[in-house]
């Protein structure tokens, strides 16, 4: 058990069992309403999906297939695993019409050894009768929903072009719980104009409402975005964090976590883009070895 924060292996033992349980990213097709015009176009402006989806994930093999080929993966090193189906890929509630949307959740639950499901979407695309129909495949398996929150500073979410307000995460996250079904926010450090005081004030936030999980990671200037353009262009500034300045925030999270909830699973501090596709920071470290270091520094605090 990890000394010093709840981390996600333990969220999932308490809601799974003992059994090793394993996500399995899906790329059902989805778009984004920032993208497609329905909010808004062009993207939150740090954002290329290719940057966090497995190599394995193409919509035109459907969900089936998907999870086929990422439990054949798993399977090799962990015959006695267990899945979560995660719809990863932009926005897993966005979808034409509902039983569409119903037909691809149940595609996934209905697959040998899926014991659950974990659908990634943003704070205002989770209409009522979504939210419902999700409480109701949650009363048959567990249903955890990923929240991009990003920050709770409404003038950073307008400058990133996230076209949606704090208050919307707020209400989402209480909605979501009035139905049971469990939820975790993510957020992202070191966005334009915001430091060290800016992402402790969002975690606190975070944790005055009633998520399960939290889920923080650097700022990564991925090439090709508008965020990378906009910083060529010195139409904005971006200062990515050195190695040890975010190991200094991250002990500081945990410690207003251990604090304020500690019953919130920490799940990840560190993103990893493909190397080839970051500009900013190049650290040239996977998440186990952040992790390592992370807890030095903490068993010194």
């Amino acid at each position: 058990m990890n000394p010093y924060y709840k981390d996600y292996s333990e969220y999932l033992r308490e809601r799974f069992g003992e059994v090793k349980v394993q996500k399995l990213s899906v790329d059902a097709g989805f778009s984004c309403p920032n993208r497609d015009g329905t909010i808004s176009r062009g993207g939150c402006i740090y954002c290329d999906n290719r940057s966090f989806t497995p190599s394995y994930c193409d919509p035109a093999d459907g969900v089936a297939r998907q999870l086929a080929e990422g439990k054949r993966f798993f399977a090799r090193k962990y015959p006695q695993m267990k899945y979560l189906a995660y719809f990863q890929s932009f926005t897993g509630t966005h979808a034409r019409a509902l039983p569409a949307l119903r037909a691809l959740y149940e595609e996934a639950a209905s697959q040998t050894d899926i014991v659950g499901l974990i659908i990634g979407t943003r704070p205002d695309a989770l209409p009522d009768g979504v939210v419902d129909m999700l409480a109701e495949l949650n009363r048959r398996l567990p249903v955890i929903v990923e929240i991009g929150a990003e920050t709770s500073h409404d003038r950073t979410l307008s400058l990133v072009n996230r076209c949606h307000t704090w208050s919307d995460v707020a209400e989402a996250v209480k909605r979501l719980d009035n139905v049971g079904i469990e939820s975790g926010l993510h957020l992202i450090a070191g966005l334009p104009g915001e430091d060290d005081d800016d992402v402790l004030t969002t975690v606190e936030r975070a944790l005055r409402l009633p998520v399960a999980t939290l889920k923080l990671h650097q700022l990564q200037v991925v090439a090709g975005t508008p965020l990378y353009r906009m910083m060529e262009r010195g139409e904005i500034a971006v200062n990515p964090y050195d190695l040890d300045s975010y190991l200094d925030l991250c002990v500081r999270v945990v410690e207003r976590v251990r604090e304020l909830r500690p019953d919130v699973a920490l799940e990840r501090f560190v993103a990893q883009a493909p190397p080839e596709m970051v500009v900013a920071p190049k650290w040239g470290i996977k998440n186990y070895q952040f992790v390592n270091l992370l807890h030095r520094r903490l068993s010194k605090s």
